[in-house]
């Protein structure tokens, strides 16, 4: 008897604007250190366009425009000039090499006057252990400065 079990899970979809490029962060769980396989794509006017991806081919009008970094339990689409043409359903849909029970999907509207700003310290309070850090180191910080009264 074959038991699959998925293998990696998204956890969460957000997108934000980076100045006048947009950064969608597709964050996950992974329970395997198989490799793994995404694609970014977008739905507008009814239809399924490709930005980025290893599974299929990406449209032209996004190939020079679209990168994807990727860290643990994080794939980021990055896309340079990002203007009111780009709105739209954003997918991040991703697969596990060997993960036969099928591909994670989540998916975000994008409205260039409702996204926010990206925090510029977001990439360093991904792994919550920095914030644990920080919150502990709280009271410390706080019994130093009473000391140099």
């Amino acid at each position: 008897v074959l038991q699959a079990a998925h293998c990696q899970m998204i956890r969460d979809l957000s997108a934000c604007l980076m100045g006048q490029n947009l950064r969608v962060d597709c964050r996950y769980e992974n329970k395997t250190n198989n490799p793994l396989t995404y694609e970014f794509s977008i739905t507008k006017d009814n239809r399924k366009h490709i930005i980025h991806s290893t599974i299929s081919v990406s449209e032209n009008i996004y190939r020079g425009r679209a990168n994807v970094t990727m860290q643990k339990n994080l794939v980021c689409l990055h896309l340079q000039s990002f203007t009111t043409s780009d709105e739209g359903v954003y997918v991040c849909e991703l697969r596990a090499t060997n993960d036969y029970t099928g591909n994670q999907m989540r998916n975000i509207t994008v409205i260039k006057d409702k996204l926010e700003k990206c925090a510029g310290f977001s990439l360093l309070i991904q792994n919550t252990s920095w914030l644990l850090l920080l919150l502990l180191s709280l009271p410390l910080l706080q019994a130093v400065d009473f000391v140099s009264l």
